[in-house]
């Protein structure tokens, strides 16, 4: 699909310098620009490259002067990076508008489906599922029983969402995440073997929840798993049961959550972070990678390491264990200079 510099400057309320008839057809980095291609620059260390680039049309901010001759055509806008960042929103939405029944699919006869939807082939639809419209299941979805899915929700091939589980309108579901599956609860009995608990609970999504390929969120015991709404997790997490997630938390890969912590809204969790269970993580909290969390967290701490503490407490204190083994021959000579005095 073509667009042209005029077509983009409307969608974006930009204005054009240069070719207004010019048309595109994919997107690239402005240093790997080339005829046909959109590029954006925002940053001015890339700047040198406006100048070289071929590609047809360039997105730049309204404020933007060029130093240096440049052949391709600018697109000026208020605010480069966030204009290209709605273009991309708008080209995959473009990209994705699928709509109708691939065949072979299993719909039950007692689901719902709203309009102006898109089953992919191999897809499978439970008992009295509900469909929103405009929502996307593509192959091998896997939708058990008493779903529901809320309007202009993605499902992308391979993921699985176990019965009961609740997702919200505009959310994004990436392959091979697994959303419901039991949460790992066991009772050890008098003969030191563990019995399993039933997990009767179920898991709830709210709005414009995104979850990453090959992430977990396990059914609660009793209750529900809680991802409030906005929150974005990437791939790879595991959620346990009855974990609560605030509103637009975001949460990076390889992050584990043991079961019934809180956590609150706006926090920035880095990757491979690992939370005990039954804790209370406050608001606005940010956490670095790989610490581990063993302990209620106020609002607004940011921490660091593992066993986790104040991350200025941890900087200061990571000098000093980089210095370590300096210390400690200027203490074993000092111990030595003792003694044999």
């Amino acid at each position: 699909m073509k667009f042209s510099a005029s077509q983009i400057a409307g969608i974006l309320e930009g204005e054009v310098e240069g070719d207004a008839s010019i048309q595109v057809s994919k997107l690239a980095k402005i240093e790997e620009g080339s005829p046909g291609s959109l590029t954006f620059l925002a940053n001015p260390k890339y700047t040198p490259y406006l100048y070289t680039t071929k590609a047809s049309i360039t997105i730049v901010d309204k404020t933007f002067v060029a130093e240096q001759d440049f052949t391709t055509t600018l697109l000026r806008v208020d605010n480069a990076y966030e204009s290209f960042s709605k273009l991309l929103e708008y080209y995959n939405k473009v990209k994705m508008n699928k709509t109708g029944v691939e065949d072979p699919v299993f719909i039950s006869k007692t689901a719902s489906l709203g309009s102006n939807v898109y089953l992919g082939a191999f897809a499978y639809i439970g008992d009295n599922v509900v469909v929103g419209d405009n929502v996307k299941i593509y192959p091998n979805v896997y939708i058990g029983d008493n779903v529901t899915i809320g309007s202009d929700s993605v499902l992308f091939s391979g993921a699985k969402l176990y019965s009961e589980t609740i997702v919200g309108t505009h959310c994004v579901i990436n392959s091979g995440a697994i959303i419901g599956a039991d949460g790992f609860g066991f009772s050890p009995n008098e003969k030191g073997e563990f019995t399993k608990v039933p997990q009767t609970g179920n898991v709830i999504l709210e709005d414009y929840v995104d979850v990453g390929a090959a992430t977990t969120i396990d059914r609660a015991t009793l209750g529900s798993t809680i991802i409030r709404k906005g929150v974005k997790l990437d791939n790879q997490i595991q959620i346990a049961h009855n974990v609560e997630i605030g509103e637009n938390t975001v949460i990076a890969a390889q992050t584990g959550i043991a079961g019934s912590t809180k956590i609150g809204s706006q926090c920035l969790i880095g990757g491979q972070v690992g939370f005990a269970g039954h804790l209370t993580i406050g608001n606005n909290v940010r956490i670095q990678a790989q610490s581990g969390v063993g302990r209620n967290i106020k609002d607004n701490e940011t921490i660091q390491g593992s066993p986790s503490f104040n991350y200025g407490d941890f900087s200061k204190s990571y000098v000093h264990f980089k210095n370590l083994p300096t210390i400690i021959r200027r203490f074993n000579a000092l111990e030595k200079k003792i003694n044999d005095e």
